[in-house]
Order: structure tokens, then C-alpha cells, then sequence
């Protein structure tokens, strides 16, 4: 799926318009089981740097639109910088003039519907994404990301639905898998699970929240072991990330290694100091 990543320059930019089409989704982010990362739903840029990037686009890309002013991709794409910049609001502009000057776009509705989420305006998400599938029913990304909406809300069998219906139009992509395995997970269907997330670790293994997902899914099942070398597989990807250090600290309290356990767990409620379990743990192993 595109990433509406863009570097516009000169004779470049028209391209940059055409490939820059759909944001990306990174609304796998959550996992179940009470270890829930930050949930994200339209990958945004963070730092300076990338900052400073994406700001110099909104001026090349501001050229563009006035060079032609109607050319719905370019207002799409603009929209696209908009969304990574964190400015939701001025990417619902720039989506929505796409859809006025193209009411078929699909990507600008799947878009709008991302930006939505990060809004809190859900409702709207699901109109938009209705209208993305209306618009292409062979829009994987739009199935995604309403099944994401749909398990968000615990309506599992429309997300399973959608979710199956991603996969089979894009059998390549990991973020399905991964959403389809945090249903399987949360309905405890523990071995569908991790079926779901071998296939987008195979897909995509630079990406950590589908092994920090499989790990507590391996907790469930008793699989100490291999829990301990997925939660330090996400830990790999994001060392800040407190919920893959408390699954890394039951884990190695499960195999009765106390000082690796109090390591992991200081870890983990140094950085989230509200982490009932981390703190828990850490009193457990520390009284042992």
C-alpha cells in the first residue's frame, strides 16, 4: 500500500501526486490483553526532521494546486502532508475538495475517513469509509481500515468480514493479518492467532506490534520461551515501548528468572508509571 511519502522537485512533482494516493494505516498498533501501546491510525511523521520535510511539501505541493486548481490528486496528496504534519484538519479540507472535484475517489475517502479517526469523529470515519468501498469495492485499504473501526468497537464479525476481505484482495499486506489476529487473540482462538501473526511478521519484520502481539499470545498459552524472544523483537523495533517490557517481565518470571523479570519491569514503570502490572510484578519478584 502507498505511504503518501513525498519529495517533490521541479518535473518530479506531478508523479509524486499521482503515487501518493492513500495514507499509511498503522491502526494494528493496539493489542489485546491490557498491553496497549499508543493506538495510531494514519501513520504521522514525527521529529524535526521529518517535520521540516513535510512542511517544505506543503509549500511545493501549495504551487501545484495552484498551477491546477482542478486536479483532485494533487489536493489529495497535499492532504496526505497535512495528515503526517498532525494538521487533521486542513487534510479534511484538502480530502474533501478532492472528493468535490472527483466524488468517485476512493483513496480521498479513505483518507478523510483515516484523518476522521484521528479526530475522534468516527461516525464520519464509517460514512467515508462506506463511500471509499461504494466508490472501488477493490479498495483494499478502505476495508482495512473500516474493519479496524469495527473492532475498535467490538463489532467482530462485520471486522472479520472486512478484515477477510483485505486479505483477499491484497494477500501481501501484514496490517490484515495482524488486525485479524487481534480478533482471533481477544476471542481466544489462541492458534488462529498466531497463524495471523506469523503471516505479517513474514510480511513485514520490521514491524514490532505483531510480535509483541504473538508474545502475549504465547503468554496465554503458556509458551515462556517464545514470549520472551517476541517481546524482545518489538523491543528491537521500540525500546520505549513500556507495554513490551511488562510482557518481557511475565516472562521471565514465568521461567523463574527474577533478575531479568525486576530488570524488565523497572523498565517497563520507568517508562509508564501508571503500569498496574509492571508494578505488580516488580512487587512479586522483588518479595520473592
Amino acid at each position: 500500500m502507498m505511504n503518501g511519502k513525498v519529495s517533490l522537485g521541479g518535473a518530479c512533482a506531478r508523479a509524486a501526486l499521482i503515487a501518493a494516493t492513500t495514507l499509511g494505516l498503522a491502526a494494528c498498533s493496539e493489542t489485546m490483553g491490557g498491553m496497549n501501546p499508543s493506538a495510531k491510525v494514519a501513520e504521522v511523521e514525527a521529529g524535526p526532521k521529518a517535520q521540516e520535510t513535510n512542511s517544505g511539501n506543503i509549500e511545493s505541493l501549495t504551487e501545484v494546486i495552484q498551477r491546477n486548481p482542478r486536479d483532485p490528486a494533487a489536493y489529495n496528496t497535499r492532504g496526505v502532508v497535512y495528515a503526517k504534519l498532525g494538521r487533521y484538519s486542513n487534510a479534511v479540507d484538502d480530502f474533501s475538495h478532492a472528493i468535490e472535484l472527483d466524488p468517485h475517489f476512493a483513496g480521498a475517502y479513505t483518507n478523510r475517513a483515516l484523518a476522521y479517526r484521528q479526530m475522534k469523529q468516527d461516525d464520519q470515519a464509517m460514512s467515508d469509509f462506506n463511500q471509499a468501498i461504494a466508490a472501488n469495492p477493490n479498495d483494499a485499504s478502505a476495508y482495512l481500515g473500516r474493519g479496524n473501526l469495527e473492532r475498535a468497537h467490538g463489532q467482530y464479525d462485520q471486522a472479520l468480514a472486512d478484515l477477510n476481505q483485505a486479505i483477499r484482495l491484497n494477500p501481501e499486506g501484514a496490517q490484515a493479518y495482524h488486525a485479524r489476529g487481534l480478533i482471533y487473540q481477544r476471542q481466544g482462538a489462541n492458534a488462529q492467532a498466531i497463524t495471523d501473526f506469523n503471516n505479517a511478521i513474514d510480511r513485514d519484520p520490521f514491524a514490532g506490534a505483531p510480535y509483541q502481539a504473538r508474545g502475549q499470545t504465547y503468554l496465554t498459552t503458556g509458551q515462556w520461551q517464545k514470549a520472551v524472544e517476541d517481546f524482545n523483537a518489538a523491543l528491537n523495533v521500540d525500546d520505549h515501548n513500556a507495554a513490551a517490557w511488562t510482557g518481557l517481565g511475565l516472562a521471565y518470571e514465568k521461567l523463574g528468572n527474577r533478575a531479568k523479570a525486576m530488570d524488565a519491569y523497572r523498565s517497563a514503570t520507568s517508562l509508564n508509571p501508571g503500569d498496574g502490572e509492571a508494578r505488580a510484578g516488580l512487587a512479586r519478584v522483588s518479595a520473592g
